[in-house]
């Protein structure tokens, strides 16, 4: 089985059910699954072979939706890309992914009229159109790589029902995600068909994903937590997804009162947006069955004070691109633990080991190792990370984690993110939980500075909602809960911190951005 002969299995199955909601017009699974099978006739129509590469330059939205799915029942290979990325980013991604078709947003038709002579791979782009009426709308056809633009719809339109497509191999590379990485250029995560299927599955089976559920599928769909949790697991559930365009706790509180949401996933500061929203009425909240957080670890502070003004539990798991993405999480049948990503999933296995590969005691802190049907075939074309990143079947994620004795595991840090105070382990996370309790600090993040006497320092930057708040306030409030090596050296108050596209707080931005205003 894969993703797209699953979502085939659901139509016949449910093919009145609404498969989505978008701009609060739905389609049915019978009226989806139809523009899946056009479109990857279409694609096939234009020269688009099993195996050819495409990608993505698209928000949430149908589009999105029926571009990836049609893609791979095509027997494609699917790059999502954020279309928010630079020229350089996104062209760095199509040459190195070898990328044949491209389907983006109109408004980026322009960048296409500019890269299109650095990229001589791409034959064809396919625009998906912006409503007429719109000033945000491009008429395609004033345009001077004319040749080579395909309209959605017309793709679509040329596409035959009874499109059958090739035999699909398991162990066929789906889509590749290229992730942000530490260091260099983004390595390309090559996720096969089972990987994705297996992953959604064991997700949806894990959450008790049904028909009846109806997920706010708010996270962007270019980032593998969104295109697993809130987009393949529901729709392979005959579920009903609410795709909002971009995050806003406005309208997360009104589609989930509006459609009687029932589950919610998001990232933390998207739990904090949602705290901190003076509008936020629990009463809107009431249908959700289940809020999941993932992408980064979730203050517990933050979890206990919106279960405690929501009467809503969140649930926190745990999964990286490489993984597609989900390794563990906590239980809906078992106490959940504050704190904790929860045991492994089923199917996946996952253990914590010391710098030689030999697995530690409980509760000794050393480096996350997952293995699974879920876990990546390799980097696209570079073989050397690859065989770094998987060894002996097990993928080393470069996560600092401890085991309890009940077999759930709690995330520490980034392995990178280590900060040695006079040759004591400063773990970020420990001294960011400590400063996120403080009732005036909305968002915290901390690093480690060059310290002349004990090789580093650490340093916390802070966002408050109490101007009056000081340094000293906050170094007296450390004092009180953290040892005294933990204690920040400093501390600096900002604006913001520095984020990405699913609101993850950025550690290395956050780094380039202080060494650039020195």
């Amino acid at each position: 089985m894969n993703l797209s002969s699953q979502l085939q299995e659901t139509a016949k199955r449910l093919p009145m059910k609404p498969a989505y909601y978008f701009m609060d017009q739905s389609s049915t699974y019978a009226e989806l699954d139809g523009a899946i099978t056009k479109f990857a006739s279409g694609l096939e129509k234009l020269g688009v072979k099993k195996g050819d590469h495409v990608a993505l330059l698209l928000g949430n939205s149908p589009y999105f939706v029926i571009g990836m799915y049609g893609a791979l029942r095509l027997g494609a290979t699917v790059i999502p890309i954020n279309p928010i990325y630079t020229p350089d980013e996104i062209g760095y991604i199509l040459n190195n992914g070898d990328v044949k078709v491209v389907i983006a947003l109109d408004l980026l038709v322009p960048l296409a009229e500019k890269m299109h002579s650095m990229l001589p791979k791409v034959e064809n782009y396919i625009v998906c159109e912006t409503p007429q009426g719109k000033e945000s709308g491009v008429d395609v056809s004033t345009l001077s790589v004319y040749p080579k633009l395909k309209a959605f719809t017309h793709v679509v339109g040329s596409g035959d029902l009874s499109y059958k497509g090739p035999e699909l191999d398991d162990d066929d590379v789906a889509v590749i995600l290229y992730t942000s990485g530490t260091t260099g250029k983004p390595k390309g995560a090559m996720l096969t068909h089972r990987n994705l299927y297996s992953n959604a599955k064991d997700v949806g089976d894990y959450l008790h994903m049904s028909e009846e559920d109806r997920v706010v599928t708010t996270l962007p769909m270019f980032h593998v937590f969104c295109l697993t949790v809130a987009l393949n697991a529901p729709l392979m559930n005959g579920a009903t997804i609410l795709i909002d365009p971009r995050f806003s706790p406005q309208e997360v509180f009104r589609l989930t009162k509006e459609y009687k949401a029932t589950v919610f996933a998001g990232v933390p500061t998207m739990y904090n947006y949602l705290y901190q929203y003076e509008d936020g009425n629990p009463e809107d909240l009431q249908s959700l069955r289940l809020c999941i957080s993932g992408g980064a670890s979730l203050p517990v502070s933050l979890l206990k004070n919106f279960e405690k003004k929501f009467n809503v539990l969140i649930s926190e798991g745990y999964g990286l691109s490489e993984a597609s993405p989900v390794t563990c999480f906590n239980p809906l049948d078992r106490p959940r633990k504050a704190g904790s990503i929860g045991p492994s999933i089923v199917n996946v296995e996952n253990k914590v080991v010391n710098e030689l590969g030999d697995e530690v005691a409980v509760g000794e802190v050393g480096e996350l190792i997952v293995r699974g049907p879920n876990v990546m075939k390799g980097y696209y074309k570079m073989p050397e990370e690859s065989a770094v990143a998987i060894r002996d079947g097990w993928l080393y994620t470069g996560d600092l984690a401890k085991m309890d004795e009940d077999g759930y595991f709690y995330i520490v840090d980034r392995k990178k993110d280590l900060i040695i105070v006079g040759g004591y382990n400063v773990y970020p996370r420990e001294v960011e939980e400590v400063l996120y309790s403080h009732p005036d600090i909305i968002e915290v993040a901390v690093l480690g500075v060059p310290d002349p006497n004990l090789g580093e320092a650490v340093k916390s930057y802070v966002v408050s909602k109490n101007p009056e708040l000081t340094e000293e306030d906050v170094l007296q409030y450390c004092k009180e809960h953290i040892a005294k090596y933990k204690i920040p050296s400093s501390v600096e108050f900002l604006e913001e911190l520095p984020k990405n596209t699913t609101g993850k707080i950025l550690r290395r931005a956050l780094k380039q951005q202080v060494l650039q205003t020195k």
